[in-house]
Parts: C-alpha cells; sequence; structure tokens
C-alpha cells in the first residue's frame, strides 16, 4: 500500500532535515493536534453509539500510516478496529495498544464550551469529552506509530492498535466477546496497554490491576394503598433499610481513606446512582428499586461480601431482593516482578528516562480486565500527569503540550515493550 501524500511529504522533510529535526518535529506536532480535535469532534457518546464515523476517521489513520486494518464484529453494530504493525519476529507474542471509542454522556449546560467542539483555550487546554478518556490514549498510540516508522524503527514483536466499542458501559458488547473469537486469538497477544487515569503531579499512574464490578438492582415489595395511611411493610420502609445498610457501610470504606497510605483503589467502593418506583404521589407503591454502583477491592472475598448483601436484605423484610446488572469475576493483577519480561522493559524504559511511576489498583474498570482473565499481563498507562483527574466530570479537557509530551513518552516504551 502507497503512503498518502501528506505522509510521503513528512517522510521527505525528515530526510533532508535530519541535522535539525525541528522542522519535522513541529510539522508531527501538527498533525498529531489536528487528528486528536478531529477525533474528539466524532461524538461517540453513550448511549447507543453509531460508530461509523470512528471507524471511518480511523481507516484514514491507517491509510496514512500504511497498516493494514480489520474491522471485527463478534456483536454486530459494535466494530472493534484492529490496525497491525508487523513485527522482525512475527512468531512471537504481541503487542496491543487498546483505547475505546466511546465516551460518556455529558450535561452540555455545565461545560464552558460545548462538549463536541474540542475547543483550546489561550493556555493550549482542549475541552473535549474523551480528551482524557480515551481519545487522546487511541491519538497517542497511532502518532507513536508514525514517528517509529519515519525513524526507520522496526521492532521484534507485532504491534495491533485496537479501538473497542462500548467499554464505558462495562464492554459486554466489546472487549468480552472480542477476547473468545477466533479473530482475537489469531492475534497472538502477550501483553497488553490500555487506560489509566490522570495524574495531578509530576508522575504516571500505572494501573496493574482494578476493582471488579458488582453493579445491582435492589427491589423492595410491600403493601399498596392511600397516600394518607401508614400501612405496615410499605416497600418504602424496606427500601430505606437497604439504603441505611449500603451507605453505612459505603461511609466505613471511606473513613478507611483518612489514612495517606490507603489508595483509593484498595477499597470497596459503593454508590447509589438510581431509584425508580411509584405511580402517584398519593398512593403508596407496590415496588420500590435502588441501584447500587459497587467496585470490589482485590482482597475482598466475593462469596463473603454477597453473603453480607444478603444479610442485609434479609434484615429490610420479606419481598426484598436483587437483580445484577453486571457481575465480574475476580481477576488477579497483573504481576510486576520479574517473572513479567514486559514490565521489566517498561520499568526499565521510564527510569532511563526519568518517567515516575505510581503504581496502583484504579478505582474504575477497564477491558484490561476481560486480557487478565485470560492470563494475559496488562498494565494501564495514559501518560497524562500534571493534570486533575476529570474522567467523567464536567469541563472534561487535557492541555496540548501534555498531550504531545505522552507521544514522546509512548516513543521510549513501545520500543522497549515490543522488544522485550
Amino acid at each position: 500500500m502507497a503512503l498518502e501524500i501528506k505522509e510521503l511529504l513528512f517522510f521527505m522533510i525528515f530526510i533532508i532535515s535530519n541535522v535539525n529535526s525541528k522542522p519535522v518535529q513541529s510539522q508531527l506536532d501538527k498533525l498529531a493536534l489536528e487528528n486528536f480535535l478531529q477525533y474528539l469532534r466524532i461524538p461517540s457518546v453513550q448511549p447507543d453509539v453509531n460508530y461509523d464515523d470512528c471507524v471511518a476517521f480511523l481507516k484514514k489513520q491507517a491509510q496514512s500510516l500504511d497498516l493494514p486494518l480489520k474491522v471485527f464484529q463478534p456483536v454486530l453494530g459494535k466494530p472493534i478496529v484492529v490496525m497491525t504493525w508487523q513485527g522482525l519476529e512475527p512468531e512471537k507474542p504481541s503487542i496491543l495498544l487498546n483505547s475505546h471509542m466511546d465516551v460518556v454522556p455529558v450535561y452540555p449546560a455545565e461545560w464552558k464550551y460545548p462538549p463536541f467542539a474540542a475547543h483550546m483555550d489561550e493556555e493550549g487546554n482542549i475541552y473535549a469529552r474523551g480528551s482524557q478518556d480515551t481519545k487522546s490514549l487511541g491519538i497517542q498510540h497511532i502518532e507513536t506509530i508514525r514517528r517509529l516508522k519515519l525513524n526507520g524503527i522496526r521492532l521484534k514483536r507485532t504491534i495491533h492498535i485496537s479501538f473497542v466499542p462500548d467499554e464505558e458501559i462495562g464492554g459486554k458488547n466489546g472487549m468480552k466477546p472480542f477476547v473468545a473469537t477466533e479473530d482475537f486469538k489469531n492475534l497472538n497477544i502477550g501483553f497488553s496497554l490500555d487506560e489509566a487515569g490522570a495524574s495531578p503531579d509530576d508522575k504516571f499512574v500505572l494501573a496493574y490491576g482494578e476493582k471488579t464490578v458488582l453493579q445491582l438492582w435492589v427491589n423492595c415489595t410491600g403493601k399498596p394503598g392511600h397516600g394518607s395511611i401508614l400501612f405496615d411493610n410499605t416497600a418504602g420502609e424496606k427500601l430505606r433499610n437497604v439504603i441505611d445498610r449500603f451507605m453505612d457501610f459505603r461511609a466505613s470504606e471511606k473513613a478507611k481513606l483518612k489514612d495517606p497510605k490507603v489508595q483509593p483503589g484498595e477499597v470497596t467502593s459503593v454508590n447509589l446512582d438510581m431509584i425508580r418506583g411509584g405511580i402517584q404521589v398519593n398512593v403508596v407503591p407496590n415496588e420500590l428499586s435502588v441501584a447500587f454502583d459497587i467496585r470490589i477491592a482485590p482482597d475482598v472475598n466475593h462469596t463473603k461480601f454477597e453473603n453480607m448483601i444478603k444479610g442485609w436484605l434479609k434484615e429490610a423484610g420479606e419481598g426484598v431482593n436483587y437483580t445484577i446488572i453486571q457481575k465480574d469475576p475476580p481477576v488477579k493483577n497483573t504481576k510486576l516482578d520479574e517473572s513479567n519480561i514486559f514490565w521489566l522493559a517498561f520499568k526499565k524504559a521510564c527510569d532511563n528516562n526519568g518517567f515516575i511511576l505510581n503504581p496502583r489498583i484504579t478505582s474504575g474498570a477497564s477491558d484490561a480486565r476481560y486480557l487478565r482473565e485470560l492470563g494475559i499481563p496488562a498494565l494501564g498507562f495514559s501518560a497524562i500527569n500534571n493534570t486533575p483527574l476529570l474522567l467523567h466530570e464536567n469541563n472534561e479537557y487535557l492541555n496540548r503540550d501534555i498531550f504531545l509530551n505522552g507521544i514522546n513518552v509512548f516513543m521510549k516504551i513501545i520500543p522497549a515493550v515490543a522488544n522485550a
């Protein structure tokens, strides 16, 4: 496949200006920034995402890189895009660079600028949903490979750059079914880099594990009737007992964070996210339900935890039960020791270049858990430091210089793990 004219011009500039690399660096930075802004302006927002524009954009990127691209659909309408840069030793287990195309919903009225305009202010802060989570990561992967290729670098292991759907709603129609396919097995993945969070200081967050997702509806049934009568055994009374139990537990876990040595990823989080039920203000409902988003810490026994919840519901009274929204199995953390050659290569590259790491269990879930479940080592690393953590928040932004520096960081790390 021939290089696009733009790519060919950049390559010629690189050859001509090898004594002074600033011109080509400036052009590559400009291209990276343009691609980042263009990707952010695609409103791939949950729910019911149409991924067509994302796929078309990524196909153009693959053409500019002169890389083959495949689109897999283990679930119809949920495309998984994979670009492949074949290594010098393709028989070796390959490297997967993963990010997701979808973003969470927004409250437009709460934003300084339209959340899909990718507005860059005078300080170079780019405001857009997905600027941190994780469209920046996908473009950084692309632009890193572009620069490595222009430098004439070849790597031992094959690199696959993947862009997956529906990570923000659990990956049940994205990475989860994909890892069970022959198409995924044929990629021969030996190690994966996925997302992590931003760091407010000069360190970089390194995620080697994550809490386990347990999301459920608790349904409380009771005697219905006129809203003026104090019935016994009402759904509202039971709901109150249930909420008290969950929120008391939440408070006890939150109190642990007063110890500065305890990281958020080391405690179990509980959040009440939805309540539903009732038909009219003056009618006592026959059922009320409440949804909890629970993220179980790695050292918690899942059976004992669920038995504790069942005990709370039994205390609340008859007619109280729960239904699962999402329940993931416990997954072992990726090892950060000598048994993991990819970790050793990753850490050496960071040490040699002065990248300070902050290893941790992440509070949120990522698609890396589906690879870890298969025994594939996976690290979360977004190369975003000196930036407030704004995942899923209003006015999510990423500074231009931090974004571009992240490409330089990956320029050191990706060759290291690909040559491990």
